[in-house]
């Protein structure tokens, strides 16, 4: 009887180590379900956005390659001392033999942010890869998802904790990230929001973001109104004479820390330059702010841009 009630416990106690799990998961990929019986222990991350998601985490064990970073940035301190031992498999976009060469058993990747091509996640599946995709990216698959808003990261930082057994302290995270938005709505509550247009590359066509891209909702979360937030479109190009038909009042610089298109110094004499956006309000008062671009996309560094952004519309608002 002894022995009995002994292997008795034991099952209970493995029944609820297996519960006590969490897994199996299931979370929403681009409007499809996504199940993971265990957490991936072999994640290939494009994107140093994304790759910062990961960081945050302590993931660095379960990533056996990142992409994306080297190729269009120099060298930054800090996220190569999270980086690691972690080898940069691409530097640019991975092609499909450099992630089957790594032998993930998931890709945290996004439309046009690493998929693209034949690296699609049909295709990653065909090899028993999931891909796991950045919702902010959704939209080149669905055209009826909702505008930007600050659960783009919220939620996908929710997802990647959840499927790695991570929740709580995704949660946590979370919960923090929104506690210092929320102070900064305080700050800025009442006021009328700045006209921000964001200037990503590109002379004869300006490439910027449209409603679903993330600028759009920090822009908001800063108390600001991106002018561009009228193009029922993602990141995305337009053209001159509709930016400066919005007039302005402030612009932000994407600043890529490389010569990728001379520069946030290069954009900045572009537009002193330009017929059109010269004679806006922004540039006549040369207001501009650079910001990274992994403050740009989703990312925990969207939450350090919301601040400086509003500390550089509503600058009395911070002070004292």
């Amino acid at each position: 009887m002894k022995t009995l009630m002994l292997v008795a416990a034991l099952l209970a106690a493995m029944t609820f180590r297996a519960g006590a799990s969490g897994f199996p998961v299931t979370v929403d990929n681009c409007g499809k379900p996504l199940t993971f019986n265990a957490a991936p222990k072999r994640m290939v991350v494009h994107d140093i956005n994304m790759s910062e998601m990961a960081f945050e985490l302590h993931l660095q064990p379960e990533i056996v390659g990142i992409t994306g970073i080297s190729g269009w940035y120099k060298n930054i301190p800090d996220f190569t001392r999270l980086q690691g031992n972690i080898p940069e498999l691409a530097p640019k976009y991975p092609s499909m033999e450099t992630l089957l060469a790594a032998r993930p058993d998931l890709v945290f990747s996004g439309w046009n942010y690493g998929l693209r091509g034949d690296v699609t996640p049909q295709a990653l599946a065909k090899f028993g890869i999931k891909t796991l995709i950045l919702t902010e990216s959704c939209n080149h698959v669905n055209n009826h998802r909702a505008r930007a808003n600050m659960d783009l990261l919220y939620g996908d930082m929710e997802r990647l904790g959840k499927v790695f057994g991570k929740e709580e302290d995704a949660l946590k995270r979370v919960d923090s990230w929104k506690n210092q938005v929320a102070d900064i709505n305080k700050k800025t509550a009442g006021r009328k929001p700045v006209r921000v247009f964001l200037y990503d590359s590109g002379e004869d066509k300006p490439y910027t973001s449209g409603a679903y891209a993330m600028p759009t909702a920090i822009i908001e979360a800063a108390g600001g109104k991106n002018v561009m937030d009228t193009l029922d479109k993602s990141w995305t190009t337009t053209n001159w004479e509709s930016v400066a038909a919005t007039q302005p009042e402030f612009i932000i610089l994407m600043d890529y820390q490389s010569d990728f298109n001379g520069g946030a110094d290069g954009l900045e004499r572009f537009l002193e330059q330009h017929p059109l956006m010269k004679n806006t309000p922004a540039v006549l008062h040369h207001r501009y702010l650079r910001l990274k671009y992994q403050e740009m996309t989703p990312g925990p560094a969207n939450i350090t841009a919301i601040t400086k952004i509003a500390r550089a519309l509503y600058p009395d608002a911070f002070n004292g």
